[in-house]
């Protein structure tokens, strides 16, 4: 009567999931519907839910540990039953009562190079130190002898400026002893050490992803500046009136989905034979969370109000920070922003994010000078930076979204009609 569990996937892009915490233990007793565990994912933690009724016989994976997806975690039956042989054809991964895994950490590696430390010092001295002779065979006029004498100075150790290399007085009177830095000393302060974290299925889907994006997509990049005065001015007044704060990356997406609906050849995506058009536009946002990053989509974002785009950008980042972010929620985008001038970057460029044939990257608002109606005057600027894949979307078409997108930032009351 026993079961397998086996972790399902959980997403599209989903090779393995870690157990971050077993809601179960041995011996409980489960029904249908209750959560075993929550499972980290490539891109969220997520719940894993109970489909057998029984009691929990065995958990497979400790927690923290990775699996596989249809890997084995547990084994659900009626209390008592022997599982040894289904589990032994289920699965070869470790079992929950394997010796614990001993993280090895940095001050093992002080410790060891501590350890080295004095045999180094006895090389060091014995590398240093000049063969001594006796004062026999030294060189030396008596009066030099006795001067070295009285002053505690080792004769060996001086060169003689007399004839045939000869110490005579003049030497031990100009000899400056040299002061040895103990090596004790200096290799004590310096000790090498780091620290090793295991990847997280976020880092590793980021990872894998970002790389094949760019070493697949030939990617051009084209950056534009462009004046925010109207705009700083428009968020402002909005603000007076709207319910939720309106942020200038809101007018940012507002104003890309426009443009996109302007020039379609952007909001498009390279399929290997074909190239996709879409009709509508979905915009991934993307968002910085302690693992790495989160895209979730704002869906037809080109018919949606600046102060629902608003309450929807900011839902999504609460829910990212929490991982409460659903595999609904980041699928289906179809142009990307990324925008990192709340953080005091003025300009960069981002890679573009499957399968869009094209991310924005957005800059910070900066104040600066320039010229207008032929007036040298203050200005705010803030530079955007498109990035696109050459297999589907050309440099003129690129310019021209550009160009559109600056047309409606600088004149925000074309957001509204």
């Amino acid at each position: 009567m026993a079961e397998l569990i086996r972790l399902p996937k959980m997403s599209d892009t989903m090779e393995e999931g870690v157990i971050v915490k077993w809601n179960v233990k041995v011996g409980d007793t489960v029904k249908t519907g209750d959560i075993l565990a929550d499972v980290e994912t490539d891109k969220a933690t997520m719940e894993l839910e109970n489909f057998v009724k029984g009691t929990v016989l065995h958990l497979q994976i400790k927690e923290g540990e990775a699996v596989p997806v249809n890997g084995v975690v547990a084994v659900i039956g009626q209390s008592g039953e022997d599982f040894s042989a289904l589990l032994q054809g289920g699965s070869a991964a470790p079992s929950i009562a394997a010796e614990p895994v001993v993280k090895e950490s940095a001050p093992a590696v002080a410790s060891s190079t501590k350890e080295a430390i004095p045999a180094v010092e006895a090389k060091a001295e014995k590398e240093t130190t000049r063969p001594v002779e006796t004062d026999e065979r030294v060189k030396a006029s008596p009066l030099a002898k006795k001067l070295a004498e009285d002053k505690g100075i080792d004769i060996n150790s001086i060169e003689g400026s007399g004839d045939n290399g000869r110490i005579v007085k003049r030497d031990i009177e100009n000899f400056t002893p040299s002061i040895a830095v103990p090596v004790e000393s200096a290799s004590q302060s310096w000790v090498e050490s780091f620290d090793e974290i295991s990847v997280s299925q976020m880092r590793k889907t980021i990872a894998a992803r970002l790389a094949e994006s760019k070493f697949s997509a030939p990617h051009f990049y084209l950056t534009m500046e462009i004046t925010m005065d109207k705009a700083v001015e428009a968020r402002d007044k909005m603000n007076e009136y709207a319910d939720i704060k309106i942020s200038m990356n809101d007018l940012v997406v507002k104003a890309s989905a426009i443009a996109l609906k302007k020039h379609p050849a952007v909001n498009s995506s390279w399929l290997g034979t074909k190239i996709r058009f879409n009709h509508h536009i979905h915009i991934g946002v993307a968002m910085a969370v302690e693992d790495g990053l989160l895209v979730p989509v704002v869906r037809f974002a080109d018919q949606k109000s600046l102060s629902v785009l608003s309450a929807e950008i900011k839902e999504y980042g609460v829910k990212a920070k929490s991982k409460k972010l659903q595999p609904t929620d980041w699928q289906g985008n179809t142009f990307t922003i990324s925008n990192l001038g709340m953080f005091g970057i003025e300009e960069f460029t981002a890679i573009i994010n499957p399968p869009d044939a094209c991310i924005l990257a957005v800059g910070g608002i900066k104040d600066t000078v320039g010229i207008v109606k032929g007036e040298i005057r203050p200005v705010k600027t803030m530079k955007v930076t498109l990035s696109c894949d050459h297999r589907v979307v050309d440099g003129v078409v690129g310019s021209k979204f550009l160009n559109t997108l600056k047309e409606l930032l600088e004149e925000p009351v074309k957001l509204l009609v």
